[in-house]
């Protein structure tokens, strides 16, 4: 998948199991002479902790549990981030903090109040909050359907740009994770992420920040045949219909 995340779900394969080995990515992003599968996007958390598996970067886990890799740099400790291994547990949802003895979620009790609940890194953004832009112009030639395609294709002219589709902060941009091309990882909140993939140029790199409408990429085939861009959104680390969201 690369050093990404796991998108198990952002971005996103049959799955942006990239974020992709666990595959992290786009869940259902694949080249038509040679489909890869599903990214990491599915995996699944033990106690706020995942098990690395092989084929796993951070970059990948951090994709697929929608968290950014310095955070899970800075909840493990890791004095080298390219270094995990195999059968080793990541903390991938954000830790309780013990206030002294009392009750084992590390929330002290007070008389005559009743403890909150601890947080648990989980979001609660609503799907149907959504409003996206069209990456590109063009004829939709392949659909979401959840299992095999995980997002659109959208056919155009290579170096045609590639837009973001709203604001937020670029969490991968390189071509690491096979079968997805040129990629472009991009986090809007806590709970939703967009993946641009089969790009020819990238214009944006990790961690900066960029605008709605702002060119991310220009339009190619990397890692598929025939120019087009393969787009997807995941709210919550689950694929979701992007033509749900996007406004005309």
């Amino acid at each position: 998948m690369m050093q990404v995340w796991k998108l198990n779900g952002i971005l996103w394969r049959s799955g942006l199991s990239l974020l992709l080995g666990g595959s992290l990515l786009l869940g259902g992003c694949t080249s038509n002479s040679n489909p890869a599968k599903a990214p990491v996007m599915n995996g699944s958390a033990q106690n706020g902790y995942y098990r690395v598996q092989r084929g796993d970067t951070l970059y990948r886990i951090g994709l697929r549990f929608n968290q950014d890799v310095n955070t899970l740099v800075r909840w493990n400790n890791l004095a080298n981030p390219h270094a995990i291994k195999v059968g080793q547990l990541i903390r991938v949802r954000k830790p309780t903090t013990a206030s002294g003895s009392g009750s084992s979620s590390g929330v002290k009790r007070q008389p005559g109040r009743v403890a909150p609940k601890p947080d648990t890194g989980t979001t609660t953004t609503a799907a149907p909050d959504i409003r996206l832009r069209w990456p590109v112009q063009g004829k939709v030639i392949s659909t979401f359907n959840g299992q095999t395609q995980k997002g659109i294709d959208i056919a155009g002219s290579r170096g045609t740009p590639v837009k973001a589709a709203a604001a937020g902060t670029v969490q991968y941009a390189g071509e690491e994770l096979r079968g997805y091309g040129k990629l472009v990882l991009i986090k809007h909140s806590n709970s939703t992420m967009t993946a641009y993939a089969y790009n020819d140029s990238l214009k944006v790199v990790n961690g900066q920040k960029v605008q709605a409408g702002q060119t991310i990429a220009t339009m190619g085939d990397s890692g598929t045949t025939g120019v087009k861009l393969h787009f997807e959104v995941r709210v919550n680390s689950k694929a979701v219909n992007p033509l749900h969201y996007l406004t005309n």
